[in-house]
């Protein structure tokens, strides 16, 4: 690239007289220093410029007031990449001659390698004063109105926060200018902000490679380090940033919100860690308030009031704050994690395995994989009917407990009940009454009941309660002893054929219901 930029030809004409009053040391001296020019430019064509550099060297320190030396030694420093230096020598070529238009073209070259494209287009202007017709200072103009225009563009660009517009800008004009400490910083920069660290890593360590005072590299260099939750190192190179440029806005600016940062977490994990989960959530609260642009440690800050959020039994909260930790980082396992469990606690159970897979894919270790599978179980188990939720009771009550919870249930919703109701009703409560009568004949067998908790498919286990009839169960359930049916009894009432024992059972069985109802009212 410095080759490309630099183009440069050594100039092989002969150096003229000084005056007229030349004294015969003078000519020897110009004889000396034009030999030194002469090996100078065959090791210029050999491209080996360090040799030439020397050669050149020579010729100024033999003949300092001639403007080829110096125009020649521009040269050789610009392919060897050293445009700093070259441009002083260009500089010093045309203060020696005026018309001197490979001077000003170095020049102007210089100044557009380094960035400084309005310097280097009025040495191209100059250029073309001294030559109208001069094609090269026509398109290296061209060239330096190009970087002026990416410049203004990222200008505008940064304000908009458009970064990756900038980056491009920037890469455009360091085409032109390779050696342009500016443009370099300020795609770091923005690469940075982008969440591109090796990147904008990689850029400003090449410049403290050249330069390790330089204030803006230090920061850069800092700002990728806080972007990745490196708070102490980040906050070393800013203070370095800082010594070398005191008034550096940008560097005092991030120092001090990297140390608020580190100090908000800290406090809110020592309040979490005492139990004052109120306290750990306003401070991580005012920690994310700081910089919205640190994404990594947002994302912690974000998961970490989730977990407290849980803490406080907020689980919709928790779950909003999870989202957004993985929104800013979509490789945090431990926000999806937090976020699969409170799923999990509010039964969203789809959710939690899209989660859990998630997690796995990413880290595949037994105990994901556990938490993947009794995540599955339980979405399966959900869309089963939930026969504690028909029997009315938690998923540990007691086999008496499951006994009255069939018998208060089976009475509420027995046809014979809602006889004079509309069919839609007798159509609804025979439903009702037909899946407390699938529920009591799972939940009352242990075996039953454990391979339901264990969400095990019961028709594939021979259970087809699609053939159920609850009526055999509500006759087996409220049979006497003796062979005593309810529904006996009352056709045996209706019939004429009754004895008393029957109209006792029937009334006291009625007596119940009538309970029932205003219990339930």
């Amino acid at each position: 690239m410095a080759a490309a930029a630099a183009e440069a030809e050594c100039d092989v004409v002969m150096a003229a007289p000084d005056g007229p009053g030349e004294t015969d040391g003078d000519e020897e001296a110009r004889r000396e220093a034009e030999a030194f020019k002469e090996q100078g430019n065959a090791y210029y064509a050999k491209k080996d410029y360090n040799e030439a550099f020397n050669y050149y060297t020579k010729a100024i320190d033999t003949c300092p007031n001639n403007a080829s030396y110096y125009g020649n030694r521009a040269a050789t420093l610009m392919m060897l990449g050293r445009f700093r230096e070259a441009l002083e020598d260009a500089q010093q070529s045309v203060r020696l001659d005026d018309s001197f238009v490979r001077g000003h073209l170095r020049e102007g070259k210089c100044h557009l390698s380094l960035g400084n494209a309005m310097a280097a287009s009025r040495c191209f202007q100059r250029v073309l004063e001294l030559d109208h017709k001069n094609t090269q200072a026509q398109q290296e103009l061209k060239n330096a109105t190009t970087v002026l225009e990416y410049e203004k563009i990222a200008e505008v660009d940064f304000e908009k926060r458009d970064f990756r517009k900038v980056v491009f800008c920037m890469d455009r004009a360091l085409e032109f200018a390779p050696a342009c400490h500016r443009f370099k910083i300020l795609k770091a920069e923005c690469l940075a902000l982008l969440g591109r660290y090796p990147e904008a890593q990689s850029v400003a360590s090449d410049i403290l490679r050249m330069d390790s005072t330089n204030a803006d590299a230090l920061y850069v260099r800092g700002l990728c380090l806080y972007y990745e939750d490196c708070i102490e190192k980040a906050v070393q190179f800013f203070v370095q940033a800082l010594r070398m440029a005191p008034d550096h806005e940008k560097a005092c600016l991030a120092c001090r919100n990297a140390k608020a940062l580190k100090a908000k977490k800290e406090d809110g994990n020592k309040a979490f860690k005492k139990g004052n989960y109120k306290l750990a959530y306003e401070l991580y609260t005012e920690a994310l308030g700081i910089d919205p642009n640190n994404i990594k440690t947002n994302a912690k800050l974000y998961c970490n009031r989730g977990t407290v959020n849980s803490k406080l039994r907020k689980l919709e909260e928790a779950i909003d704050d999870c989202t957004n930790a993985v929104k800013l980082d979509d490789t945090y396992v431990k926000a999806y994690l937090r976020r699969a469990q409170c799923y999990m606690d509010t039964e969203q159970y789809e959710d939690a395995v899209r989660d859990y897979e998630k997690v796995y894919q990413t880290e595949k270790t037994k105990e994901h994989k556990q938490l993947l599978k009794n995540a599955q179980v339980e979405l399966k188990k959900s869309k089963r009917k939930d026969y504690y939720k028909i029997l009315g009771v938690n998923k540990n009550a007691s086999e008496d407990e499951i006994k009255k919870a069939y018998r208060k249930r089976a009475l509420m919703h027995h046809p014979d009940r809602h006889s004079g109701a509309s069919a839609e009703v007798q159509k609804e409560e025979e439903k009702k009454f037909k899946e407390v009568g699938e529920a009591f004949t799972i939940l009352s067998d242990p075996k039953k009941k454990a391979r339901y908790d264990s969400g095990q498919d019961l028709e594939e286990d021979g259970l087809n309660m699609g053939e159920f009839d609850p009526n055999n169960i509500f006759k087996a359930f409220f049979s006497g002893p003796g062979g005593f049916s309810f529904e006996g009894a009352v056709r045996a009432l209706q019939q004429g054929r009754g004895s008393s024992r029957d109209l006792a059972v029937v009334v006291l069985l009625w007596c119940l219901v009538r309970i029932l109802d205003n219990l339930l009212s």
